[in-house]
């Protein structure tokens, strides 16, 4: 018998949506791989999870995390993925340790939970039986133009992720590919005591932008 890598949904933002199994299955790991560890720190304490041992394995250091890994599951051991927020391997790492388990014939598996693009896509307002999550838009060059045209063109709903210092950019940019009148939602602080979902098109979502300071991480979903 070896060890299983476990993926660990987190709270995106409402401690109280910590699944119960969630925090058994960290109790029970022998290390939990996390992005920073006085965050994970600070939520472990929060649920009574105490002394399991943390790796960190960041966009920088999860590549050099997977032979310690795949050693403890060698020796029957479970090991757990968590990131800051929501669910790992979703714009965050994680999905580097998952093919290395299973090429190397481990069990993977999850303990699902909250993920923020499903939130957002939820409350838009917009088509849920087919859409498409574009995660972050590459920031500059070709690369960016290539794919607002893809967004613009895509017939299914979009979800995007994007940085509050860099939403009104995004907005602009697919108001410029998609047209101004294109439906927008935009959301923030999900689950957290300031949640907010605006939604009208994109060219009155710039006027919104302008009028109150972007804060918090943002879920753009735009219609199809």
């Amino acid at each position: 018998m070896t060890g299983r890598l476990v993926l660990v949904s987190t709270p995106i933002g409402n401690l109280g949506d910590m699944a119960p199994r969630a925090v058994e299955t960290l109790r029970a790991c022998a290390l939990i791989c996390c992005e920073d560890t006085r965050h994970t720190g600070k939520l472990l304490a929060h649920v009574g999870v105490r002394g399991v041992r943390l790796g960190v394995a960041n966009e920088h250091t999860e590549a050099a995390r997977i032979d310690e890994v795949l050693g403890l599951l060698e020796e029957g051991l479970d090991v757990a993925v968590v990131t800051d927020a929501g669910t790992p391997g979703i714009s965050d790492p994680g999905a580097r340790l998952v093919t290395a388990a299973i090429g190397a014939g481990h069990t993977v598996t999850a303990v699902p939970g909250p993920a923020a693009l499903v939130m957002a896509l939820v409350l838009s307002g917009f088509d849920t039986t087919r859409f498409v999550f574009e995660g972050f838009l590459p920031r500059s060059g070709r690369e960016r133009v290539t794919r607002l045209a893809e967004v613009a063109a895509e017939r299914r709903t979009v979800v995007l992720y994007e940085a509050p210092h860099r939403v009104a950019r995004t907005v602009t940019d697919l108001g410029a590919a998609c047209g101004e009148e294109r439906r927008v939602a935009l959301t923030r602080e999900l689950t957290k005591l300031y949640e907010e979902v605006w939604r009208g098109t994109l060219g009155d979502a710039l006027i919104h932008l302008a009028a109150h300071e972007p804060r918090g991480e943002f879920v753009v979903v735009l219609e199809g």
